[in-house]
């Protein structure tokens, strides 16, 4: 389970063994036999060599990360860090594994409610008890405006383990765990891009859609706030290689696309800046700085679209259908 102890516990490498072992053995002989995997990398005099830059791309199946990784470990361009959900690390082997890959964990309000509530109660929150909870913690609701009857023994016992069954000091200690949690997965990022020499891979849907959707605004907020410029990757033809959960591919052409580096100073993002000194990712930055981040994640999100095929592009509603709930953390 990712809490902020074990959040605390990930290391990053320049050189992360993860990669070269997986590109080495199953990534080098899946690609080349017995059904070939054709991968293509156009624009790659777009990427920076001076410095490291924030990969945004799409992110239509499971693994499309890998063929990138592989392609760019097998012409001795600089390793990536990724972000990756909290919910990934459950598992410990599978925690394990993404440590040993170089991946950052990214917590959401959302998956702090529903950790925080399992490990206090012993079970996952119901989807009305979640909400509640998420609402209260958003301040979409106030708690002086909630219904007795709807502040049953288990959200108060929930509330004092952070503080007192009235809520106030309840929400006082969410805020501060979460803060710290999203200061150290901030930290992790900056070592990956400053000291250890990565690039960061992100995935500003948020999750996986064949067509691209609207981008969530995480990047665009860590972008500001650690100075780094976004490179738009646009991935074309991977869900055919990759269809289902397995890791191994299935043959075909993977063609990824990269853009022009979006400089943060740069026409396209400049009218969209945020200071540097807002810390990113807390309720405060987003309530003042929505609409702003917003803005520059659409603008990335119109440069991706621009490099991907037909079939791969916006439709007509950008929205997010994906899983809602507490059905997303778990």
């Amino acid at each position: 389970m990712l809490d902020l102890e074990r959040l605390r516990k990930v290391e990053l490498a320049t050189r992360p063994m993860g990669q070269v072992v997986v590109a080495n053995t199953l990534l080098r002989l899946d690609y080349a036999v017995p059904r070939k995997t054709e991968i293509v990398l156009e624009g790659i005099d777009n990427i920076p060599s001076d410095r490291s830059v924030i990969f945004a791309m799409n992110h239509p199946d499971r693994h499309n990360y890998w063929p990138f990784q592989y392609e760019m470990y097998r012409r001795g361009l600089p390793f990536t860090a990724t972000w990756v959900k909290g919910k990934n690390y459950e598992n410990p082997l599978v925690a394990w594994f993404l440590d040993w890959c170089n991946n950052i964990p990214l917590p959401s309000r959302g998956f702090v409610i529903t950790t925080e509530f399992r490990k206090s109660l012993g079970r996952e929150p119901t989807e009305t008890e979640y909400r509640l909870l998420r609402d209260l913690v958003d301040r979409r609701r106030d708690l002086a405006d909630v219904p007795p009857a709807d502040l049953s023994p288990v959200i108060q016992g929930f509330m004092r383990d952070f503080g007192d069954a009235n809520g106030d000091e309840f929400l006082v200690q969410f805020d501060a765990l979460f803060e710290a949690m999203i200061r150290e997965s901030l930290r992790l990022t900056s070592v990956a891009l400053k000291e250890k020499r990565n690039n960061l891979l992100v995935f500003p849907q948020g999750t996986r859609s064949i067509r691209l959707i609207r981008g969530r605004t995480g990047m665009m907020q860590a972008a500001w706030h650690l100075g780094h410029a976004i490179v738009p990757v646009g991935c074309n033809g991977s869900e055919k290689c990759y269809p289902g959960m397995s890791p191994f591919s299935k043959g075909g052409r993977i063609v990824y696309r990269i853009g022009k580096p979006m400089e943060l100073d740069g026409p396209e993002l400049s009218p969209h800046r945020v200071p540097a000194n807002v810390l990113p990712l807390v309720r405060q930055a987003t309530a003042q700085y929505g609409d702003t981040y917003q803005a520059g994640t659409d603008v990335v999100m119109n440069a991706i679209n621009e490099l991907l095929d037909p079939a791969y592009q916006f439709a007509g509603d950008t929205s997010d259908d994906a899983v809602s709930g507490v059905n997303r953390f778990v």
